[in-house]
């Protein structure tokens, strides 16, 4: 990718440096719930009210790490060059669905965060809080996607547009539907939506695919096939024969190799959110 001639975005947090050491001041569960509440309702970050919560009495629980490497900082980077993009993109597409664009905010942590949605370990993965509109990543996912067979930064980047996807989900009124249909259905059903939606995820990844090479020249040659074999890489199927375990298509959270490589495909071809509606053509079948 030719991400180096962009801009970059001024919406990338860096939590890397702030972690939550052994703890002196030790937090019940309850307690913990009540801050992320009472920051939810302030529009804080509960982070910053844990930490108010620790002065006065030499019990602080974060601890602030040796500054990031060279390497991981054009990580950091390439992580807000790619973000700038997929604002320039999402901002330019919204106006024609009659809607405005929300940046979201890209938090960079290192091994766990606190979000609106609650404590997350980086063994999760990246992931997208409606509750904060933030986007949240460790840089050792990176990582992590080299050791699956899925190298590259265009790999990259498709997971950062797979989060911002969620994010279009969320402003257009995607997500709450879905939400709302998952809680007057069966497990089975509700799951089947979840993947529904993490599939059109990937779809909107490849709109923005699309738009960063037709209008700012930004993938090279190999980048497509970078893409699609992450979005193979990364399939429930595979990562459950990985792991060892049988593949039921009832247990998938993401969709399956196939699908999540189509999806990104066709958004990539594309460059059309109508032709993301994966629910529609899961309808037809």
């Amino acid at each position: 990718m030719l991400w180096k001639k962009g801009r970059r975005s001024d919406n990338v947090e860096d939590r890397r440096q702030l972690r939550l050491g052994g703890p002196r001041l030790k937090l019940s569960v309850g307690t913990l719930a009540i801050v992320l509440l009472i920051g939810v309702v302030l529009g804080e970050n509960p982070l910053e009210l844990l930490a108010l919560l620790t002065q006065g009495g030499g019990r602080t629980s974060f601890t602030a790490e040796a500054p990031p490497s060279p390497e991981d900082d054009e990580a950091a980077q390439f992580v807000s060059a790619v973000l700038a993009d997929t604002e320039d993109t999402w901002g330019a597409i919204f106006p024609g669905l009659g809607e405005h664009y929300r940046e979201p905010k890209l938090v960079l942590f290192t091994d766990q965060v606190a979000s609106a949605c609650g404590f997350t370990s980086s063994a999760t993965g990246p992931f997208y809080c409606p509750g904060d509109q933030k986007v949240y990543l460790d840089l050792g996912f990176f990582r992590e996607l080299d050791r699956l067979g899925a190298p590259g930064d265009f790999a990259q980047a498709y997971v950062i547009g797979h989060e911002v996807g969620h994010h279009v989900q969320n402003l257009l009124g995607i997500s709450g539907k879905v939400h709302a249909l998952q809680v007057r259905s069966g497990s089975a059903q509700a799951n089947a939506l979840s993947v529904l939606l993490e599939l059109q995820a990937d779809c909107f990844a490849g709109v923005w695919a699309h738009h960063a090479d037709k209008y700012r020249s930004m993938l090279e040659p190999g980048d497509v096939d970078e893409g699609l074999n992450a979005a193979s890489a990364i399939g429930d199927d595979r990562l459950l024969r990985r792991a060892g375990q049988s593949v039921s298509p009832e247990s998938f959270t993401h969709g399956s190799s196939q699908q999540r490589a189509f999806w990104l495909r066709k958004g990539m071809e594309s460059g059309d959110i109508a032709s993301c509606d994966t629910f529609s053509m899961a309808a037809k079948k």
